[in-house]
C-alpha cells in the first residue's frame, strides 16, 4: 500500500494519466499523451514508472453484470467466533474460491468480514450462501440484498 509520502511524489501529470486510465484503460498510448500532453516516449515512461512503483497494478475490462445473467448483487456480513490465524488463513482460501464473491474485506465494527456477491437470482445465491455458511467458526452472516447500483466502481479521486 502506497503511504501519503510516496502519493506526494506524484505531479499533475501522472495523475492525469491515472485520471484518463481510469475512465479508458484502453486508450492506445498516443491518444493517452495527447490527452496528458506528452509525447509518446515520455507518456511510455511514466506509465512504466507508475506501474513498477505499484500504482497501477493491472488493466481490466468491467463488464455489465446484468447483462451478464448476474443482476442480483448482495453484501453478505459475517462475524466469526475464531480468530486464529491458522483460520484466517483457511477462511480466505475457502471464500477466494467462490467466483461469486467479487469483492472481500476484513472489517472493523459490529461485524468481521464484509463480501459483495453477485449472482444470476436467489438460487444461484442461495447456493454461494450455503458454501459459507457450511464452514464452522461463523456466528452470524447477514444478507443485504441490493436493490439499484447508485454508484458501483466509480474511479479513485486522484
Amino acid at each position: 500500500m502506497i503511504d501519503r509520502k510516496e502519493a506526494a511524489k506524484l505531479d499533475q501529470i501522472d495523475l492525469r494519466i491515472l485520471r484518463c486510465l481510469q475512465q479508458d484503460a484502453a486508450l492506445a498510448q498516443r491518444e493517452l499523451a495527447e490527452r496528458v500532453g506528452l509525447s509518446q516516449n515520455a507518456c511510455w515512461r511514466r506509465l512504466k514508472a507508475l506501474r513498477e512503483s505499484g500504482v497501477i497494478t493491472g488493466q481490466t475490462a468491467r463488464l455489465d453484470a446484468a447483462r451478464l445473467g448476474l443482476g442480483l448483487t448482495v453484501f453478505v456480513m459475517i462475524r466469526t467466533r475464531q480468530h486464529s490465524r491458522d483460520w484466517l488463513l483457511a477462511f480466505r482460501r475457502r471464500v477466494l474460491a467462490i467466483p461469486n464473491v467479487v469483492d472481500f474485506y476484513r472489517i472493523a465494527g459490529d461485524y468481521d468480514y464484509m463480501l459483495k456477491v453477485v449472482a444470476a437470482d436467489m438460487n444461484d445465491f442461495d447456493t454461494v450462501y450455503q458454501r459459507l455458511i457450511e464452514e464452522s467458526g461463523l456466528e452470524t452472516v447477514t444478507s443485504h440484498i441490493t436493490m439499484e447500483a447508485i454508484a458501483d466502481n466509480r474511479p479513485l479521486p486522484v
